[in-house]
């Protein structure tokens, strides 16, 4: 299934809009919001795979908003002003829906997203590398592949079906589509530990325990998870001096 967001200013549109995709099989209402800034708001907490958006809105437009977006989603742009269209190709959206429109249209635009997402989940090599002998692995985000040193990653954090890879020297995580479980099995247990479901961290990269969560840096807390406290105490009494 494919998580969806609709984001209309306007209640009527909003109803047509949400009523679509309920009756599109491989589409999932994920949510629905009124302007951009409450969609912001939804996508700090879960993660979506496509957004249906208006782009005249108070506030922030819908164009406005995706360009924020630090990795956006599939984008289908919906509005009454068939100028916006070439703004929009150029943020990749994957259509553009002219209002009014009809469920034919709308049926269009949610088989052209499928086949993006499909493209992005294929499970090539390329998409999420193992790691290569060099000590570095390959992810894809965006529509990019990039070359991750495992040595640079701080730590990762799992967000439903994705992960945030925070990397030093890098003040934005990299952000891809990957369980937990492949990623750990995908480092070094020497290196690597999971502390938390939600948490792996370098174990090099810890400059302090306290209590249940260790200390990356002044503004780095994560979590210890009791169901890893075990392995991390062992850990660490490995290798702690004093009595």
């Amino acid at each position: 299934m494919i998580k969806v967001l609709a984001i209309d200013d306007e209640p009527l549109a909003l109803k047509q809009l949400t009523a679509y995709i309920a009756k599109v099989p491989f589409l999932q209402l994920a949510g629905q919001c009124q302007s951009a800034l409450e969609a912001r708001e939804l996508m700090e907490k879960e993660m979506v795979d496509a957004i249906f958006c208006d782009i005249n809105m108070p506030d922030l437009n819908g164009m406005d908003f995706v360009r924020q977006l630090v990795a956006p989603p599939l984008i289908v742009f919906t509005t009454a002003y068939s100028e916006y269209a070439v703004e929009g190709y150029k943020v990749n959206a994957v259509d553009y829906l002219l209002k009014p429109y009809g469920m034919n249209d709308f049926l269009r635009a949610a088989m052209k997203v499928q086949e993006q997402y499909n493209l992005r989940h294929l499970n090539t090599a390329a998409e999420s590398s193992p790691m290569q002998d060099d000590g570095t692995l390959f992810v894809k985000t965006d529509y990019r592949v990039v070359r991750i040193s495992i040595s640079d990653i701080r730590y990762v954090e799992g967000m439903s079906e994705y992960l945030r890879i925070y990397l030093d020297g890098q003040p934005k995580p990299i952000i891809t589509l990957l369980s937990m479980k492949k990623m750990d099995d995908y480092l070094p247990p020497s290196q690597f530990m999971r502390i938390h479901r939600s948490y792996i961290v370098n174990l090099q990269k810890i400059q302090e325990v306290n209590k249940n969560r260790v200390i990356l840096d002044a503004e780095t807390y994560l979590p210890i998870g009791d169901n890893y406290r075990e392995q991390f105490n062992n850990y660490l009494n490995q290798k702690f001096l004093g009595k």
